[in-house]
């Protein structure tokens, strides 16, 4: 696999003079690809049908005379004010009713059937335009679904669009009363058309409706993105097809768009993310102010990853301040490069810079690019240069793919969506108990890879996570039950049918052959009280009480003596949140019996298996000597003592493996 790096440009906003000298300069620099075209729309069709591609085409000659691959993307995350005012009705209803008017960026809904007609029109005319240009290699469809929380829109045309969808489902409005269990409260409806959007209620709505909403908003994205995806495959072939996904947004089911993909790519802000998105405390966000959290970006990209089935890029790697976060600092020295190693590391195939120049003008003025705005080289431009050398200096050394990891973790979507719909506690959050587990997993120094809960097999893996997963499909039952290695589940999986109930057989609703454990009840704690558990580490924010089988054996207990930790056979259960001693204690012995070799690491350092190679990254503010980790000889790529900002590769038969 040849690895590359690449920047996202805007030839609309700048003189056309400069763009040669711009593409020269791309290319010495040691850039492959260049992103262009995603928020253009009013540049190329400024009045309705008045297409004016030319510009484009000639942007795109330029770059592809410079050696330069184009990524051209659609423009339909930007739709101009002569078409809002055409069809004001396209325009989003926030929940709280309100128009999200235009005057930004991503202002449609992806309920509305002009909208989309739309959407397929310009993208017919581009890829008729230029999808043979040679200097065309590849799509990106719009620009980061849900970025600014798009996916969900109340508005008319969703509403209608949704009472279609639930009647295509259901067949009759006594079957989705059944199914929602709408005699609670006198909620029955006799006609689809009587179902209204789940918002604006007095108090929380149905947990049914709002899953069937949730679901119906995803299908519609999945939707949105498919046609884009069918027009370019059949009028620019041999092209790949990309999007760009964001970190922690969960309001769509990215394995389902990433079907109609042939590369998932996503935006890699680590600092933006830390100040945003994080859970931690501000001990920890000051700690790693200018390195960003050490497991945050690795999470999306092993996720990214199994979304299309391996292919994966970095559409967007922040370079240097960005612009939307609460605090805004710049990297630490050497953090640009040891983000994009780390993406390498994690099998990305291209790692794309946002932006190329500082924009002096506008919304997004304040975010650095490789170039400040008056074209001098800025801080990440050296950085994106020594990782350009040293992928030529390992040139035909790594292996094309990472390989399987050490671990899997099913992760799930509707599972978010669920217990945000329902979290019964203030700190449940699904992405935030995945996390915890995928931390904990690094820090033993694993490599972990996702998998879809439509899974139908997880041989391979000697160890396989599943937490608070909502539902069970009908094939991840048999793939536990003929797994046969370790399988450790909860807390909270099993716990409602499809139909958002508890199930009768009670949680986690599992096979008895499989597992014989019942909850009998949960509940749910403040973060100042934790229920302890014997050897140590304590359940904090979730507990269940658990009534077993005779042929279920208890392998931890509470304080209390409540069953903690359970299995049958290799099938564990947890029956509540671990707080991390007991996450450490419990993984590190289910690792040991299952074979893995494991290495403690500290907070800042970081290991990556790729393939016949391992990769070692320092997040922290001080040295690490990978010795100490059994490392030896001189690494293919820096040095034994990993100091902070640190990267480092070595072959495993070097690295203790």
């Amino acid at each position: 696999m040849n690895r590359t790096l690449g920047v996202c440009y805007y030839p609309e906003h700048w003189p056309e003079s400069q763009w040669a000298d711009d593409a020269a300069r791309m290319a010495k620099l040691g850039l492959t690809h260049v992103r262009i075209g995603e928020f253009a729309w009013s540049r190329l069709e400024p009045r309705r049908g008045a297409y004016e591609f030319d510009w484009l085409s000639r942007a795109i000659d330029t770059l592809h005379a410079a050696g330069l691959k184009v990524v051209l993307g659609t423009p339909t995350a930007t739709p101009p004010k002569w078409l809002v005012d055409e069809m004001p009705d396209m325009l989003p209803v926030g929940a709280d009713g309100s128009v999200r008017k235009f005057g930004s960026r991503r202002h449609y809904d992806f309920s509305h059937e002009g909208y989309l007609e739309e959407c397929k029109r310009i993208t017919l005319a581009l890829a008729k335009a230029l999808g043979d240009h040679p200097g065309v290699t590849a799509w990106q469809t719009d620009n980061e679904y849900d970025c600014h929380n798009t996916t969900l829109s109340y508005s008319p045309v969703a509403r209608a669009g949704f009472q279609q969808w639930l009647q295509q489902k259901y067949q009759s409005p006594d079957a989705l009363n059944r199914a929602w269990g709408t005699v609670f409260w006198s909620m029955e409806v006799a006609d689809f058309n009587e179902v209204e959007l789940p918002n604006l209620t007095v108090t929380e709505a149905n947990p049914a409706h709002v899953m069937d909403f949730r679901r119906y908003a995803s299908d519609m994205v999945v939707r949105f993105n498919r046609a884009q995806a069918d027009i370019i495959r059949a009028h620019s072939p041999g092209r790949d097809v990309i999007h760009n996904f964001m970190g922690r947004t969960l309001a769509f089911d990215h394995f389902a768009v990433g079907a109609d993909l042939d590369i998932s790519s996503w935006d890699s802000y680590p600092l933006g993310f830390l100040e945003d998105r994080s859970d931690q405390n501000d001990d920890w966000k000051q700690k790693f102010a200018r390195a960003g959290d050490p497991d945050f970006q690795a999470f999306h990209h092993d996720l990214y990853r199994a979304t299309s089935k391996g292919r994966w890029w970095v559409m967007e790697q922040q370079p240097g301040p960005v612009n939307w976060a609460p605090h805004n600092p710049a990297p630490r020295d050497g953090m640009v490069r040891l983000w994009s190693w780390e993406a390498f590391a994690h099998g990305a195939e291209t790692v794309s810079y946002f932006r190329w120049r500082q924009a002096p003008f506008a919304q997004e003025q304040m975010h650095a690019g490789l170039l400040r705005p008056d074209s001098i080289a800025a801080e990440g431009f050296s950085e994106a240069a020594q990782v350009a050398g040293e992928l030529a200096d390992l040139d035909g050394e790594l292996d094309d793919t990472a390989g399987r990891g050490d671990v899997a973790i099913v992760f799930d979507y509707a599972s978010a969506w669920a217990w945000e719909i329902q979290p019964q506690g203030r700190e449940f959050d699904y992405f935030r108990l995945v996390f915890d587990f995928y931390r904990t997993l690094r820090l033993l120094g694993l490599s972990v890879d996702f998998v879809p809960a439509s899974t139908q097999s997880l041989d391979g893996y000697r160890l396989v996570l599943i937490p608070g997963l909502f539902t069970w499909t009908s094939a991840l039952p048999d793939a536990i039950r003929s797994h046969d290695r370790h399988v450790l589940i909860g807390p909270r999986s099993g716990s409602k049918t499809a139909d958002f109930a508890i199930p009768g057989k009670l949680p986690p609703a599992l096979p008895d052959d499989i597992l014989g454990v019942r909850v009998a009840r949960i509940e749910t704690l403040r973060a100042d009280t934790p229920v302890q558990v014997s050897g140590g580490g304590a359940f904090q924010f979730w507990r269940e009480f658990l009534e077993l089988d005779a042929g279920t054996e208890t392998v931890l207990s509470a304080e209390d003596g409540v069953p903690a930790l359970v299995k049958q056979g290799n099938v564990h259960y947890l029956g509540g949140w671990p707080d991390a001693e007991l996450l450490v204690s419990i993984l590190q012995k289910l690792c040991t019996e299952t074979g893995l070799s494991i290495r403690e690491l500290p907070d800042g350092v970081r290991l990556r298996r790729h393939g016949n190679h391992v990769f070692a990254f320092n997040y922290g503010a001080t040295s690490f000597n990978l010795a100490d980790l059994g490392w030896s000889g001189e690494p293919l790529l820096g040095r034994l003592v990993l100091e902070p900002s640190g990267v480092a590769v070595t072959r495993l038969a070097d690295a203790g493996y």
